[in-house]
């Protein structure tokens, strides 16, 4: 009986060694894969972190330039308002203008329309009692002239007027109509190149700058030692100009026609009156 129990106590230790030794190496390779996935984890929250700071960033930036934008934004409707008020404003002083100069213009067009009808009647009435050639001729030559005196006031009609209700050329046959009506006097100018002021009448003016794509130019212009810079003039916008001393009729106006590269072209009307005093007083100081 000793022998058996002592066989059986060498089997049992016999297989309690390995077994040992198995949970180790399985307990170990559960602490590896447990410290291998711990750091995978601690990887990817590394990245996913990372990422979070690159995405805030570029939201951040995105941001600040979003508000850049907004600023612009808001800063160039202001402008454009302030620029709208100022032509509603201007547009509500030349209202009443506006209409008084429909107004001449349609009594103009009617009175026109009268003196041609009469023209006309007393046109046949005189080749129903005259046979001549001469006599013919003459009334041709009456149908003539009034034919370009309607072709005139028409043209007349078509032009705009200023602030003052004077008529707006746009190109030299337009001036050389309104020299012809004689109501004022008329000074045709051409400058080219920047800086250099030029004699025009009785002022002197300056080409600064031209924008040819909107027919802009910013000009300087010089009235009695006195500068007046207008900035972004528009073609065919009067610029009104008052000598010391002289109020709206006796206003001089320059006009610009055309704009080219570093040029302008345009002229200067002035009253009669101003013309004539201009010249006297020439006179005297040649003397």
């Amino acid at each position: 009986m000793a022998e058996i129990e002592n066989y059986s106590d060498n089997r049992g230790g016999s297989w309690q060694l390995p077994a040992i030794a198995i949970l180790a190496l399985v307990a170990l390779g559960g602490l590896f894969f447990g410290w291998s996935t711990s750091a995978k984890l601690d990887a990817t929250k590394q990245g996913v972190t990372d990422q979070m700071k690159a995405v805030q960033t570029s939201v951040q930036q995105d941001m600040s330039a979003l508000k850049d934008r907004l600023v612009q934004d808001e800063k160039t409707n202001s402008d454009l308002q302030g620029d709208l008020k100022v032509v509603t404003d201007k547009l509500k002083i030349t209202q009443g203008q506006l209409k008084k100069a429909r107004l001449e213009a349609t009594k103009q067009n009617t009175e026109t329309t009268e003196k041609l009808t009469a023209l006309d009647t007393s046109m046949h009435s005189e080749l129903a009692t005259k046979a001549s050639n001469d006599d013919v001729k003459t009334v041709d030559t009456r149908v003539t002239t009034v034919s370009d005196n309607l072709a005139k006031t028409n043209n007349d009609l078509s032009m705009a007027r200023s602030e003052l209700g004077n008529l707006i050329a746009k190109n030299h046959d337009e001036i050389d109509v309104l020299r012809r009506m004689g109501e004022r006097d008329y000074t045709e100018f051409t400058i080219v190149g920047k800086n250099k002021p030029q004699k025009v009448g009785n002022i002197t003016v300056e080409l600064k700058g031209v924008n040819e794509k909107h027919n802009r130019a910013n000009i300087a212009v010089v009235l009695e030692d006195k500068k007046i810079d207008e900035k972004n003039r528009n073609i065919n916008s009067p610029i009104i100009l008052y000598p010391t001393g002289q109020r709206a009729p006796q206003a001089e106006e320059l006009v610009i026609n055309k704009i080219g590269k570093n040029s302008i072209t345009g002229y200067l009307s002035t009253p009669k009156s101003m013309s004539q005093a201009t010249s006297a007083s020439t006179g005297k100081s040649g003397k």
